[in-house]
């Protein structure tokens, strides 16, 4: 390929990946669905350090549940500081799983949290928002996506996905003093950005519909 085809590819691409990182769905009434085989860490193999390491390549060499060894491989490589190599194979792992599938989901919801833990948080949200489905309303997308929205400085956007989640369960997500107990697996900053959120929303809470 020549440099001016390969540079026209590139724009291409970013071009597409832009338009699919803006398109976040509207938020519906309520998110009450279970959803806990795509929102936790794929831990195939316990441990850490290059033991850890040697174990997931090896798990990936025998070929049985190679998907889930390479999106834990692709979570230690980026933990590592080797984030090239982390993308290269949660992208791996991606092309190989079902697009749609429960292991695709599920590769997809975690590549998402180690870009948005970069602060890569426009490609962080594309992953995030093309786990919505067709069918179905999962609890963690509200807040979930409201922080990816805000993050992005899509401000407005990310209001109106955590009064989603404050319309499904008011009890619980319109007290930030929740959200260590709701998000136990987020980062401290991570809940404190959403309490950014939670205070925009209670400044200004939108109308439904």
């Amino acid at each position: 390929m020549t440099s001016k085809k390969c540079l026209l590819a590139c724009v291409l691409a970013l071009c597409a990946f832009a338009a699919n990182a803006q398109n976040v769905p509207k938020p519906k009434e309520f998110y009450f669905d279970d959803d806990r085989g795509v929102n936790g860490p794929i831990v195939l193999v316990q441990g850490e350090g290059e033991a850890l390491v040697q174990e997931l390549v090896k798990a990936r060499e025998r070929g049985r549940k190679s998907l889930e060894a390479t999106a834990q491989l692709a979570h230690v490589a980026i933990a590592d500081n080797r984030v090239e190599l982390g993308k290269s194979l949660y992208q791996q792992a991606l092309n190989s799983a079902q697009p749609g599938g429960s292991i695709w989901r599920a590769i997809s919801w975690n590549y998402g949290w180690d870009l948005y833990r970069l602060g890569e948080y426009e490609p962080a949200l594309q992953h995030w928002a093309g786990l919505v489905p067709p069918v179905g309303a999962p609890s963690w997308l509200p807040p979930t996506l409201a922080l990816g929205l805000w993050s992005s400085d899509r401000k407005g956007e990310a209001v109106e996905w955590f009064a989603a989640a404050v319309r499904t369960e008011p009890a619980r997500w319109s007290n930030p003093a929740n959200f260590p107990a709701l998000l136990p697996d987020w980062r401290e900053e991570e809940r404190a950005r959403l309490a950014e959120v939670h205070a925009a929303w209670l400044a200004n809470p939108p109308a439904w519909p």
